[in-house]
């Protein structure tokens, strides 16, 4: 694992982020990554004191700072005190500030990579958010980075042997098909390949392209989404000698013989890739973005406000992104 700390951007101070970065502190391994938060220090304290857990919290100045003994925050002040179970217009600067802070010190080499806890969208928009989520907002302020490999940003959610990267993300399912071209899944594919290579030391990555249509389209008759934009694509790929299979129906592509046969599956829209994630391994799935030229990966969960200072937010999510997310970066050197 990389010997610098892993930044990660506190997300919405009235989810669970806070309290689940201090049950990760606190349950750490000795093999487990130094991270460090960047956020509200106060609101963090609240968040250690909600949860009774005994933690040292240390206001630092610069990433390379960060030790593994005590939790460590770069203070990014909160406008107005949280509320849990709340979001907060007001909190939105703060949540944008701290994830431009770790695309910063990733592109400074400070920090080895970047994992951004969970933020309420509708709360980041009231706040003039202009990104359809942080994937595209960490994508966009790494814009000018220096990067070899195809670019992203492709979201990926990878869950013991699963692994799924999406053609589209956030598009509302009667948008979906209109949204399927054959450049996006080449490029898709182009991505995930390399990322899978590179960050996944998979030299040869198998990927299956699942099909939009029950029984991939039935040659047509139950859709020609299969036969002009999905298998064309395969096509294009295997031509340029990658190992992608043609359209695969969906029901008959997640269970586990069928994953022993591919490395990673190309889904058509969000919840065909997520429902099989998160049924498979609900609390140990991560969310990866690919083709950036740095690291970042998140919790597969969301801001969780109807239990926020509840103490019920299990961290195992995020402990997983922090352990990929240093994995990654080591294979990067």
């Amino acid at each position: 694992m990389s010997a610098k700390p892993i930044a990660v951007s506190m997300g919405d101070p009235a989810g669970v982020g806070l309290e689940i970065a201090v049950r990760a502190f606190h349950a750490r391994g000795a093999h487990d990554p130094v991270f460090y938060l960047i956020g509200d220090a106060d609101a963090l304290a609240r968040a250690a004191a909600r949860l009774d857990v005994s933690v040292q919290i240390a206001v630092i100045s610069a990433p390379g700072a960060a030790r593994a003994d005590e939790l460590c925050v770069l203070h990014t002040p909160l406008a107005a005190p949280e509320r849990c179970g709340a979001p907060d217009p007001r909190h939105g600067p703060a949540i944008m500030a701290a994830i431009a802070a770790g695309v910063r010190a990733c592109a400074s080499g400070e920090a080895a990579a970047l994992v951004t806890l969970p933020v309420s969208k509708a709360s980041l928009y009231a706040a003039g958010f202009a990104f359809p989520g942080q994937t595209e907002f960490v994508a966009h302020l790494a814009r000018d980075m220096e990067y070899s490999g195809p670019r992203g940003p492709v979201m990926m959610l990878a869950a013991r042997d699963l692994k799924v990267a999406l053609v589209t993300i956030h598009t509302p399912l009667s948008e979906a098909p209109q949204a399927l071209t054959c450049d996006r899944i080449v490029a898709v594919g182009r991505v995930l390949v390399h990322a899978l290579q590179r960050d996944f030391a998979i030299a040869r990555p198998r990927i299956a392209l699942a099909a939009l249509n029950p029984h991939a389209g039935e040659g047509g008759a139950l859709g020609r989404e299969e036969i002009d934009i999905i298998n064309p694509a395969a096509a294009l790929l295997r031509a340029e000698g990658h190992d992608v299979s043609d359209a695969r129906p969906a029901d008959a592509l997640f269970h586990e013989e069928a994953r022993a046969t591919y490395d990673a599956v190309i889904a058509m829209y969000h919840d065909q890739g997520l429902i099989p994630i998160k049924t498979l391994d609900f609390w140990g799935a991560v969310n990866v973005t690919l083709g950036l030229p740095i690291v970042r990966t998140s919790p597969d969960h969301g801001t969780g406000f109807d239990i926020a200072g509840q103490g019920r937010a299990r961290p195992d999510s995020f402990i997983a992104a922090l352990r990929m997310a240093a994995d990654m970066a080591a294979r990067r050197g």
